[in-house]
């Protein structure tokens, strides 16, 4: 029988999917035909704390209740009644980064985030050892690096996960990882879908002189791929979750998962030879290989699916953010001269006049940097963004704005020119999602102009990765007939939807590549600004 929204909650059927992303952690409830009926969320940023990226503990548990809090509001506000039971939950956060415990529990230093740049020399080394690419923002580069640089706190890890793995640790007490988020940790072996035994032994060899009490396979988080039960909602999580009280123990959990992983879920790209580009705040492409490449990139990451296959990854730190602060400019500019601000409209006015400009953005340059850009050799903590012109190139609006489309994926070219040019990676779909997507056909075309594919748009991806993670939730529960995960999601989820596709223009993609060898010549002027200190 059918349950409508009401009937569902009240029954305990329906499934919450909750995302701590880079700005913004999300909560969403889903029906049993994956459908959300509810939501809620909070805003939050990161901190620069003696020179590092992180979160606090005290913020990651305000935000999470406090995100929690909402959509139970939004549930009272649309069906006059309270979550009490659930179905099952699926956890989800931004990959990688450093927590790291000591045996009675509690966090040894500050949990430092993805965005950190400061493990440059673990990552190279580490990258020489294993004979694969090691990222700097890898849970593994910043173990190694708290090691070369003689931290105290090493000798007492008892356990290192990521921040959806520390969540589900406290919320079901089992120190477990989904596998796409475990291999932002460490590599994956895609033929056993667990951590490469080699890497692990080399590692252990590698630090053996300094006389640890650990080896690095016991302090990992146990990988579990998607569908595997992942422990249960303890009353201390259920407490911890929902401080009210209202909401009881016992539901299960799916593996916890990175926000690509959780990406790749929304867009129905866990198949091979399908890919996904999330363009938000940061920025990755993904693509799901039939091979392994030929060999290592610095500039690729490889990771897994959450149900095992291997993933081609272009990670950049930098997107949106300079560009919607240029939009704010222009807010600020209706405001002085007492127009009503309308957000949504002041993005697709700009926007889509970006479109009207010339192909190469008239010879401006933006660099978007926020923080720094490896991929682009700008390894320092910080960035600086800059706007690159000469007294001879075509600077208006239209091309202004352009520019700024342009670099915010102007990284992600860099990668993926690798993987389609050198490699000859075969996709039959990449989907985009993030906030790029939301002015209706801009960001597409000026990616699809990027990357010289054919780039869709699906209505559901704009859910996000809380939905993501949800479907994962629901799989875990709902799969009766012991589906894969692609089948699943092909069958159950998006029944046959690819979305709207725009394929790039000759003229466009002519364009940008015109804009990227600006683009490159340019790197050593913002290399400049970023060593020098203002």
């Amino acid at each position: 029988m059918k349950l409508n929204p009401k009937e569902t909650i009240e029954a305990g059927k329906a499934i919450l999917g909750i995302e701590f992303g880079s700005t913004r952690i999300k909560a969403v409830l889903v029906d049993q035909e994956n459908r959300p009926v509810a939501q809620g969320s909070h805003e939050w940023e990161n901190q620069l704390v003696d020179g590092l990226w992180t979160y606090s503990l005290d913020a990651i548990w305000h935000g999470l209740q406090d995100c929690y809090a909402r959509l139970r509001e939004d549930v009272m506000s649309k069906y006059a009644t309270d979550i009490t039971r659930l179905a099952s939950i699926g956890i989800s956060a931004m990959m990688h980064g450093y927590m790291v415990f000591d045996r009675y529990g509690e966090l040894l230093v500050p949990f430092r985030t993805w965005r950190n740049t400061n493990t440059g020399p673990a990552a190279a080394a580490l990258s020489s050892l294993f004979v694969y690419n090691i990222p700097l923002r890898w849970s593994i580069s910043h173990l190694y690096q708290c090691i070369l640089n003689g931290e105290e706190h090493v000798s007492r890890i008892d356990f290192m996960t990521t921040l959806a793995g520390y969540i589900h640790w406290k919320l079901t007490g089992e120190k477990v990882l989904g596998i796409g988020d475990a291999s932002g940790m460490l590599p994956v072996d895609p033929a056993t879908r667990d951590y490469y035994t080699g890497m692990i032994g080399k590692f252990d060899s590698l630090v053996s002189s300094d006389g640890y009490g650990w080896r690095l396979g016991e302090i990992l988080p146990r990988v579990l791929v998607a569908g595997e039960n992942a422990g249960v909602l303890t009353p201390e999580g259920a407490k911890a979750l929902d401080p009210s009280g209202h909401l009881a123990s016992g539901c299960p959990l799916c593996p916890p998962e990175g926000d690509a992983g959780t990406g790749m879920v929304a867009t129905n790209a866990v198949k091979q030879r399908t890919g996904n580009v999330s363009a938000g705040t940061s920025s990755f492409s993904m693509i799901v290989l039939e091979k392994e490449l030929s060999r290592p990139y610095e500039s690729i990451d490889m990771v897994s699916t959450p149900d095992g296959s291997l993933v081609a990854m272009v990670h950049c730190n930098n997107c949106t953010s300079d560009l919607n602060a240029w939009v704010n400019i222009f807010k600020e500019y209706n405001r002085l001269l007492g127009v009503p601000v309308d957000m949504d409209e002041i993005y697709s006015k700009l926007y889509n006049n970006a479109l009207t400009g010339d192909a190469d953005c008239g010879g401006l340059v933006s660099y978007n940097y926020f923080s720094g850009e490896p991929i682009a050799g700008i390894n320092n903590e910080e960035g600086r963004p800059m706007l690159v012109r000469s007294v001879g190139d075509r600077f208006n609006l239209a091309n202004l704005m352009r520019a700024h489309l342009h670099a915010s994926v102007a990284i992600l070219k860099l990668g993926n020119d690798i993987l389609f040019n050198d490699e000859k990676v075969m996709v039959d779909r990449i989907t985009g999602h993030g906030g790029l997507f939301k002015t209706a056909g801009v960001g597409q075309r000026i990616l699809a102009a990027a990357i010289n594919s054919p780039i869709s748009v699906m209505e559901t991806a704009g859910e996000g990765g809380a939905w993501g993670v949800a479907l994962l939730a629901g799989y875990l529960v709902n799969n009766a007939d012991g589906l894969s995960l692609a089948d699943y999601l092909d069958r159950c989820v998006f029944a046959g939807d690819t979305g709207v596709e725009i394929r790039p223009a000759a003229e466009d993609v002519e364009g940008f590549n015109r804009y990227m060898k600006n683009y490159v010549a340019c790197l050593p002027v913002e290399k400049a600004a970023v060593d020098s200190k203002k």
